[in-house]
């Protein structure tokens, strides 16, 4: 076999060469590269009402827990456990008889001092009996009706009355069980449900963060409306009736760091029972310029803060780093990093970067702005709220 080195490489070259020249004939005749088009939102100040979701547990409005006043046996039981009692009415009967025999004593004993300081007023001014003797009768008339007056109340008492108007737990005693005036363990207890009591808690950070917020201008207060409040079940449903706040504690809890804001809610079908796990919605205040960027257009860089791409004047890309708060629906609140009137890409982010000159378009990915209602879904909202900050 004969091999034929120098002749096969001059073939090589000639076809590399040839190759070469093809391509650089390609690529002088390629067209230039086209401007990448991208969709954009021009954004405008809306008004936004601020919306505070926080937790808190339901209490009733008043307790009430039914103690005896005096010492005795339980003879009867006269409320049925679970049912409405009104303010007056009679729970249980204590076993009076000692407490009537002690009454008629007393009354005995009045009588006598009665009548010896009667007589001893007429004998004093014929001077029969001394002024001593007449002042020690009167005395002993006045102790005797401060002792009938106390066996009164001590046999009113035998009747255990409910101090409120509201509903009765279960009974701790029955008939038969001797009970005393002063024990640590109640009777019964009585609590008020309708109105009902929601203690809510806020960190003192966002409430400080809110005053000064309203203190600044940056938020309007929000009128009557602020003293309203709406209440979010356990099961996420929306309570029908809307109450109103009440108090805020004075004081920040050195534990949680957080304050107690009381509202109050009208209970007329007992929907809401002491101890439920609540979520309840305060209108904080008003944004009449609050700018709301479309979630499609805010991403996040390396050290994950929020960052936009914004078409300027001469349709250059520049990247915005921004302070979000929190997300309306499909928005994010934004606090700083854009204004209104800027052009926020949604559409083609991937083919573009910061300085590259673009052609402009509406955006098609992007729901019509919600005219700046207040939030309809603010579970969502807060639990965004960290997020940015």
């Amino acid at each position: 076999m004969q091999f034929k080195p120098a002749h096969t490489a001059l073939v090589s070259a000639v076809a590399l060469a040839t190759l070469l020249l093809t391509g650089c004939e390609k690529a002088a005749e390629a067209p230039p590269q086209q401007t990448p088009q991208v969709g954009v939102v021009t954004l405008k100040p809306q008004a936004y009402s601020l919306v505070s979701q926080l937790p808190g547990r339901t209490n009733a409005y008043r307790v009430a827990e039914v103690r005896p006043q005096v010492n005795g046996i339980i003879l009867k039981r006269l409320f049925t456990e679970g049912r409405e009692v009104k303010a007056g009415e009679q729970l249980y009967q204590i076993d009076a008889a000692v407490y009537e025999a002690t009454l008629k004593s007393a009354e005995a004993t009045l009588q006598s001092a009665k009548s010896l300081a009667d007589r001893y007023k007429q004998l004093v001014g014929e001077q029969a009996v001394s002024r001593q003797e007449y002042d020690n009768a009167v005395s002993q008339r006045l102790q005797a009706e401060a002792t009938l007056q106390s066996a009164q109340i001590n046999l009113r008492y035998t009747k255990v009355l409910a101090p409120i108007a509201g509903r009765i737990g279960r009974s701790a005693v029955t008939e038969g069980a001797l009970v005393s005036n002063g024990q640590t363990t109640a009777l019964a207890t009585i609590q008020q449900l309708d109105p009902i009591y929601v203690d809510v808690t806020q960190s003192s950070a966002q409430l400080l963060k809110l005053r000064r917020e309203l203190e600044s201008g940056n938020l309007q207060k929000a009128g009557d409306n602020a003293a309203k409040v709406k209440l979010v079940l356990e099961d996420g449903s929306l309570y029908e009736k809307e109450g109103k706040l009440e108090f805020s504690e004075v004081s920040v809890d050195e534990g949680t760091g957080s304050v107690t804001i009381r509202a109050v809610f009208p209970n007329p079908d007992h929907q809401l029972l002491p101890g439920m796990f609540v979520h309840a919605q305060l209108q904080a205040g008003v944004n009449d310029n609050a700018i709301l960027a479309p979630q499609q257009g805010v991403t996040r860089d390396l050290k994950g803060l929020p960052t936009a791409l914004v078409v300027n004047a001469e349709n250059k890309v520049e990247l915005r780093q921004l302070k979000a708060e929190r997300t309306l629906g499909n928005d994010w609140l934004i606090n700083d990093g854009l204004k209104a009137g800027d052009r926020v890409i949604t559409e083609g982010l991937q083919y573009v970067k910061p300085g590259v000159e673009v052609k402009v378009s509406e955006a098609t990915n992007v729901a019509p702005a919600n005219g700046g209602a207040q939030p309809a879904a603010a579970p969502a909202a807060e639990k965004a709220q960290g997020e940015g900050k």
